[in-house]
Order: C-alpha cells, then sequence, then structure tokens
C-alpha cells in the first residue's frame, strides 16, 4: 500500500515539474524572439564609429541607462586618457533619448556643440568623449 503511495506522489511529482518547465518555456519564447502583442519597432543605440580599435563599429542599444566612461563599472567601458570614469550617461525617453554630461574633465561633444545640460539625441546625431566618436543609429 505504501509503494502505490509513493509512485503514485513520485508521478504527481513529475506531472507538476513538467508545467512548470512547459510554463517557464512558453513564457520565455516571447522575449527570445521579440514577438507577440508588445512588440515594438527598432529603438535606437549607440555605434563606435572613431576610437580604439577593438570598439569600432560597436553597437549598444538604448534600451536602459547606459554610463561611458573609464572605469570598469561602466557600460561602456573606453581606455582613453582623455575620458572620465564616468564620463557621460545616456537614459532612453521614449522611443528618443538623452544626453548626459556626468560632470567630466574634458566634456562632452554633441554635433560639435560642448553641452553643459542633458541633451535630446536624434537619429545621426554625434557624440564625442575625448577621441571617441559615437553615432545615434536604429538598433
Amino acid at each position: 500500500m505504501v509503494d502505490i503511495v509513493l509512485l503514485v506522489g513520485r508521478l504527481l511529482l513529475l506531472a507538476l515539474l513538467y508545467l512548470f518547465l512547459f510554463a517557464a518555456v512558453r513564457a520565455g519564447i516571447g522575449l527570445v524572439k521579440g514577438s507577440g502583442p508588445g512588440e515594438r519597432k527598432a529603438g535606437l543605440a549607440l555605434k563606435v564609429m572613431n576610437g580604439p580599435r577593438e570598439l569600432k563599429g560597436t553597437k549598444v542599444a538604448i534600451a536602459g541607462p547606459i554610463v561611458i566612461g573609464r572605469t570598469p563599472g561602466a557600460d561602456i567601458v573606453i581606455a582613453d586618457d582623455f575620458i572620465s570614469s564616468q564620463h557621460a550617461r545616456v537614459l532612453p525617453q521614449g522611443d528618443a533619448a538623452m544626453l548626459e554630461d556626468l560632470g567630466s574633465t574634458n566634456g562632452t561633444v554633441l554635433n560639435g556643440q560642448r553641452i553643459s545640460s542633458p541633451s535630446l539625441l536624434d537619429l545621426g546625431d554625434e557624440i564625442e568623449l575625448g577621441t571617441v566618436t559615437l553615432k545615434v543609429v536604429r538598433s
């Protein structure tokens, strides 16, 4: 009698495990494909146009706040003496993005103009940080 109860318990546990795995995989498929009712058009990204060879051509989607600097804790790490440890930050603003200088020593330049307050980024804008140039592109 005890053997039958243990067998039924094991089968029930196995069935619950499979149901959990099925639900987890089904929820994850929409995240991986990027499809479904919440699908959005491509957002903005930053592309390294000029700078260190290992970073050139790198594209980073602006999906959340991006800190650019020399410190290893930055989201985009640039080993350049003209870049502060935390130089600038890019924040998503709906379908656009905002660029903010974080009190860097050498400043942040947007389309040839040094910025002193947060500035709205548009497609095609160029950001200069030291010897590095980033361009705002579609992701």
